[in-house]
């Protein structure tokens, strides 16, 4: 599968997962979002951000939705459940935030 942006392809696979990760940017992830009927808000793009910073800058860590709840609460100085990280990406935050932070599809399991 693909899409087009820009005047380039961008090839994912079949589950919509960019096939590489460096046709990522701003816009491809508003792309990406909208084909998961999402609107990306602040909020979206500070979980967004630091999907792509664990796994470029940590060994390709995909972290899991406690340990997002955990990051979150602290960028955004309040306790956050998961709910409030549901609420932006109902299909997962670590698996369908991932897809729209172009990052590989992951094969874990859960959320915790």
């Amino acid at each position: 599968m693909a899409f087009e942006y820009e005047g380039n392809t961008i090839e994912t696979n079949a589950s919509g997962y960019l096939e590489n990760i460096a046709d990522w940017n701003e816009g491809v992830a508003a792309v990406l979002a909208a084909q998961e009927g999402i609107e990306l808000t602040d909020k979206h793009w500070d979980l967004l951000n630091f999907l792509r910073e664990e796994y470029i800058d940590n060994g390709g860590n995909q972290p899991n939705t406690r340990n997002i709840v955990k990051a979150m609460s602290s960028a955004w100085g309040k306790k956050l459940s998961q709910r409030d990280v549901y609420d932006l990406f109902p299909g997962d935050p670590s698996k369908q935030g991932g897809k729209i932070a172009g990052l590989p599809e992951s094969r874990r399991k859960g959320g915790y």
